[in-house]
């Protein structure tokens, strides 16, 4: 089987897990346990996470700051794409890397802004004195897609070797410590975080299928 047919049904096959998944949450063993009554899928997991858990200020400062970090990458990588488009003075002159990469932002923005509006399951504890959508974690979403699509493309716009691992390895650094602080933090349910997780890797996988299907012709 060719390289692109694999790799298309490996974009079908985490499709059918995160909405498989996503299914999960909403229907099965929902019972009232959120805030002002507000139900919530995998019950029985989730608060025993909970009661287990429960919230941490430290951890959701941690995460809330950190979080900002990965914009500082995807301003990089925009950067990057805003400069060959001054140099080569054509946007269809880009490398397909970064304009995917930009295609990649938009579609992981649409999916934050979509469970925003289909509300899966609130947050543990309110915010602000409000309920507040909980699922997938957006902390965890952001931290999972930007942080490896970045390890897919460093090695392309971070030329010095010694600076590269540097920064690949503060990446992993960087998505681990907010995947699990915000697993720490309380502020989700258990499922959130692992929904973020297999939506992003959904995504993620989108993306590593448009660089390998389409790459950039070699330059002499």
């Amino acid at each position: 089987m060719k390289k692109n047919q694999k790799l298309i049904l490996l974009n079908i096959f985490l499709l059918l897990i995160a909405i498989t998944y996503t299914l999960i949450v909403k229907y099965v063993d929902v019972q009232a346990i959120g805030p002002r009554l507000s139900e919530v899928g995998l019950a029985s997991i989730n608060k025993s996470y909970w009661d287990l858990i429960g919230y941490s200020e430290t951890w959701y400062k941690i995460t809330k700051y950190l979080g900002v970090v990965p914009f500082l990458m995807v301003a990089y990588y925009g950067l990057q794409g805003l400069l060959q488009v001054i140099k080569r003075k054509n946007i269809l002159k880009v490398d397909k890397k970064i304009l995917s990469l930009g295609g990649f932002y938009v579609l992981v923005g649409a999916t934050y802004i979509l469970f925003e509006k289909l509300v899966i399951n609130y947050r543990p504890m309110l915010m602000d004195n409000q309920l507040e959508a909980s699922f997938p974690s957006s902390h965890t979403m952001l931290a999972v897609c930007i942080c490896l699509s970045s390890l897919l493309i460093s090695k392309y716009y971070v030329k010095n070797e010694k600076l590269r691992k540097v920064f690949d390895i503060g990446t992993i650094i960087l998505m681990l410590v907010l995947v699990i602080g915000r697993l720490l933090s309380g502020v989700h349910w258990f499922s959130d975080i692992l929904g973020g997780v297999i939506i992003s890797l959904f995504l993620v996988s989108i993306y590593y299928t448009l660089i390998n299907i389409f790459p950039d012709k070699k330059k002499s």
